[in-house]
This record gives structure tokens, sequence and C-alpha cells, in this order.
């Protein structure tokens, strides 16, 4: 892989690319604090398509903003998803009448974040559903387990045919069911000569020169087998066909292909792929599609959709345009009128550029519905504990947890793409440039300063921080004010743990987070033990040494022989803050 990049820091990068964007394309705005670019024009009689993820997959997903198409993007730090915050303020961006559609391809973090984002707008009354895309078969329904299939490239076709259904003046319902029928019938393929190098981190595991991955993921996922030696394109066009195609396969069949149905083929490039061999891959799959399974694509799109940075690989993508029919009971003129729709989204091929004018039924929330600083309004049901004790606990657990870095960073590396310690870190710090100098003695001030941080931290950490502590404030508000300050956090951080597990099916034994505070606040709850509960969850953070991921994007990885899984970074984390809460606690007593 290519090491070398022009930007010698990946900070602020994200917001500069987005700028760029928008001097090429001036019919798009951007709300640079949030990471989010938006149509301008976008009609509140249109149901609004929302998309989005971790940056470093370009041009998706916000080269895909343009009416025809998405309503808005919502653009994370590389390969990590935004943060609830960031999708609030996407939706807020382009409100429509007819209700929002955020469309997410299946990763824990986007799911956890868009879904956090999803119940706040609820709340305030929008209609806004999420629609995860899960078009990976590489993996096979085993090693997929509980996770689910990965959104890769597919979305593309997806996120194109709901735009053109909003333009078209489908409702919220049918645009939700079109969305849908696609994700049934589609299916997604990768392959990569390497991995790609994420600026600013360190290299992953080179892949040999004589290796090609099979099935490889675009966040550095190893992929599902190595080739050696190199496999001619033929062949390997051929095994990547057979994982879309063959029925006989009850591993990967996901979608049925009947003979006379007609598809859609997208070729997609993970950014490193020279556009000579990518169009000459696409020939060899339009080739063997046609002698080897009687199919002649109806739509062939080939081009760079959705990159993973520089990785020198590309997708295979299919659309069965019948079964989507069939499923929706409509014809399959109209699935393709929907494809072929106009848009003026600048990454779709054949676009016609314009400078969009504002009409006087565009809506652009942002200046009425964004505002910096906290809310002054008074909330009931507040305690007051000593300043020193919240604050030094809050100072030394970030401490902790920023010291731990190098270790979290490493240990993530060896499993995923390396976000987890850096986000800590980020969030930590933050909070501890927002201590006031001089702290009150107020718990619901302290909750309230550590949830404004805490929302701009994407990643799926980010996201189960942000739900535990919204349902923790809930709980603090609900108890009796007469109840003991020990009682009251034992009560709430299990009534916290309940509200977080609605979101999450991550439990004990999983390799997540969970698995350091589902002890830490049930044996809270039980003993009324602070320091019982801190050596309940540290023991259940230092259990996932060696431990097989069932939740996130760990499980994707397959452990070479010999080799013994790192602790999770997440739970590790957690456990670096509660030992230097408790640190300070013992102290103070």
């Amino acid at each position: 892989m290519s090491t070398k990049h022009f930007f010698h820091e990946y900070e602020g990068l994200v917001v500069k690319s987005l700028r760029g964007l928008c001097h090429t394309n001036p019919s798009l705005s951007l709300i640079p604090q949030h990471k989010v670019i938006f149509n301008p024009s976008h009609n509140t009689s249109k149901v609004s398509i929302v998309s989005g993820g971790g940056s470093g997959h370009e041009p998706a997903w916000s080269g895909y903003v343009g009416e025809g198409m998405l309503a808005a993007a919502v653009n994370g730090d590389i390969f990590g998803s935004p943060s609830a915050a960031q999708v609030m303020a996407g939706i807020e961006s382009v409100k429509s009448n007819k209700g929002t559609i955020l469309v997410i391809t299946n990763y824990t973090g986007d799911k956890l974040h868009f879904g956090l984002a999803c119940e706040k707008a609820r709340a305030k009354g929008l209609e806004v559903a999420v629609l995860a895309v899960t078009d990976d078969v590489a993996l096979g329904r085993k090693r997929a387990g509980m996770v689910g299939r990965r959104g890769l490239a597919g979305n593309v076709l997806g996120l194109k045919i709901l735009g053109a259904a909003s333009e078209a003046d489908y409702s919220f319902d049918e645009c939700l069911a079109v969305g849908r029928a696609v994700n049934s019938n589609l299916v997604t393929v990768g392959a990569s000569l390497d991995h790609c190098h994420v600026l600013g981190r360190i290299n992953h595991e080179k892949v040999p020169d004589d290796v090609c991955v099979l099935g490889m993921g675009i966040h550095n996922e190893p992929g599902l087998q190595h080739l050696s030696p190199l496999p001619s394109p033929e062949f390997l066009v051929g095994q990547m066909l057979k994982f879309l195609l063959d029925p006989k396969d009850e591993d990967r069949a996901f979608v049925e292909f009947k003979a006379g149905d007609e598809i859609a083929l997208l070729v997609n490039n993970f950014g490193g792929t020279s556009l000579l061999e990518l169009q000459a891959l696409a020939n060899e799959a339009v080739s063997q599609l046609g002698s080897s399974w009687s199919i002649t694509p109806k739509r062939t799109f080939c081009g760079t959709f959705e990159t993973s940075l520089n990785g020198p690989g590309f997708s295979f993508s299919l659309l069965n345009v019948s079964g989507t029919a069939r499923e929706l009971k409509t014809s399959t003129e109209e699935i393709l009128r929907l494809l072929d729709f106009p848009t003026e989204a600048p990454a779709w091929p054949r676009v016609n550029y314009k400078v969009a004018e504002v009409t006087e039924i565009a809506t652009n929330g942002v200046h009425d519905t964004i505002k910096n600083g906290a809310s002054e309004e008074h909330i009931p049901g507040d305690r007051h504990i000593a300043s020193s004790l919240l604050y030094d606990s809050i100072k030394l657990a970030c401490q902790r947890a920023i010291a731990s870095e190098p270790d979290l960073t490493k240990w993530d590396m060896e499993m995923g793409d390396g976000d987890c310690g850096e986000s800590v870190k980020a969030v930590c710090q933050s909070i501890l440039q927002s201590l006031p100098e001089n702290p009150n003695s107020s718990l619901l001030a302290l909750l309230s300063l550590l949830g404004t941080a805490i929302d701009a931290m994407g990643g799926t950490l980010g996201a189960i921080f942000g739900i535990f502590l919204a349902s923790l404030t809930a709980s603090i508000r609900r108890q009796p004010e007469d109840m003991g300050i020990n009682e009251l956090f034992a009560s709430a951080v299990y009534d916290a743990l309940q509200g977080l597990k609605s979101h999450s099916g991550a439990r004990v034994g999983d390799r997540t987070v969970m698995d350091t505070l589902i002890p830490f606040c049930e044996t809270y709850k039980s003993s009324v033990s602070f320091s019982k509960a801190v050596k309940a969850g540290a023991d259940g953070a230092e259990g996932t040494r060696g431990m097989k991921a069932r939740f996130g994007r760990a499980t994707y990885v397959k452990g070479r022989e010999g080799y013994v899984e790192p602790p999770d970074p997440g739970a590790w984390a957690v456990r670096e803050m509660l030992l230097g809460v408790l640190e300070v606690v013992q102290n103070q007593v």
C-alpha cells in the first residue's frame, strides 16, 4: 500500500474536503461544525433522504447530495461514524413535511448514532425512520452472525432509486418500502490487492505481493479468502459472480435470481484501482454474466462510487430489478425509471451541473435550530455534591483514559480500523478543556457538560456513552430527592443500563464495552458498593482478552492460528475511567 499523503495531518481534513466539494458544486451548502452537506433548495413537500457515515469513502455520501438523490449527507471522521448531534443537524437542515429516511450502511456505530438521532427527532414530533443497507455476501450468514451483513457499495443504487422516488412524490411509507425492497434484492462482493492506508495512523499488516484478498471490507477488515498466487482476472471475476449468484451456496444465496430477471450491475473502485483496469473488469463481468449465468445487465455502472481511501480493490454489486418490482407489486419499468431519473448529485454518472437557486419553499433550518452552548433552563430533580468530588473524579477518569490511548489504538488496529483510542482521547481532552475554573456542586450541570462533549464524539463508543448518559440523567431526575447519593447512583446506573440495552443487543460475552458496563451496573445495584462494582467492571474488561467478538466490526476479523485477541478497547477504556473515579472517591472518603 502507499503510505505517503499530500496532507501530513488528518485533523481538519474532512472539512477542507467538504469545502472543496462545495467550491466545485455551488448548488450545495455546508455546515462545517457538523460536517453536513445539504441541498439548500430541498423541497419541503418531498421526503428527505439523508445518508452518511465515516469519511474516507468519497464520493459517498456527500457526492450524492442534490435534487433527485440525497437531501443531505452527514460525515464522520475517517472511518468513524458521525455523532448523533451531527445527524440531528443533517435532519434539521432539510426538514420535510412528509418525513425523513436515514439510509445507513450496517455498521454498529452508524446504527447507534443514527438510531439515537432518529429517536430524538421523533421526540420532537418529526416522522423519521432508519434504513440499514446490508448487501455484502462475502462473509455469509455464519460469519455475519447476529451483526448481520455489512453495507457496501450497493447502497448507492438504493440511494439513487430512493432519491428518485422522493422526487416523484412517493409518500414516506412508499419510499420506505422501496428502500427495503431494493435492499432485499441487492448483493455485493469485493476484492483487493492490499489494505488502504489511513492518514495519521500506523500501517496495517501488508498483504503479500502474491496474494489477492477476496471479500475484503472497506474499513481494512480482513477478507474471506487469500488467493495465492495472484489469480487471473477471469478466475477472480468468476469466483466473485459465483458468490453473488450461486443458488446452491446456502450461506450466501441471499437473493433469488430467476430466469429472465432484469438486473443492474455496479462496478465500484475502492479508490486505488486504475480506470483502465476497472473498465476491463466491468467488461469481464458482463461477459461472464452472459456466458455463465445467461444474464445481460439492463444497466451497467462503472466508476468510483464508494471508496476505501486508496485501497487497490473493487467490488461488484447486482440489483435484481425484477425482484424489487415483484416485492413492490409494480413493474420493472417503474424501477428502471427511478434508476434513470435525472439527478443533480455531482458524483452520479452523467449528471447535469448547474447552480441551483434557493426557492421560497426551500428549507435551511440551520440558523434557527443549531445553536451553540448548553441550555440555561432550570431542570428539577438536581442534586448537589461536593464539587471537588465531582470534578476531580471526572478529571482523573479522563486522564487515565487518555494515558491508555496508545494501547487502545494498538488493540483496535488489530481488530478493526484503529479509531477507538483516538475517539476516547479526543472526547476526554474535550471534557477536560470544558471544565469550568470555578465548578459548582450541581450534578445535572456536570452531566450536561459531559453530554455536550460526548454528543460530538463519533464511533460506536460515542453513541453508547451518549445513550447511557442520557438515560442516567433521566433516571436521576426521577429518583426521590431524599435518596442517599450512593443509593441514587446505584439505582440510576442500573436504569441507564436498561435504556442502553434497548438500543444495543450486545451483552456480556460479546466482546464489547458491555462486558464492563453490565457487571459494573448490576453489581452496583445489588451491592450498593461502588468499589465492588468497579472491581466487577474491571474484571469484565480483563475477561475480553482472548474473547471472540460477536458484535461490532471486530466480528469480521478472522483470528490467525495461535493468535490471542487483546482486550476490547472500548471495555478497557471504561475500565480506566471507573478506576480513576474510584481512586478519587476512596481518597475523599
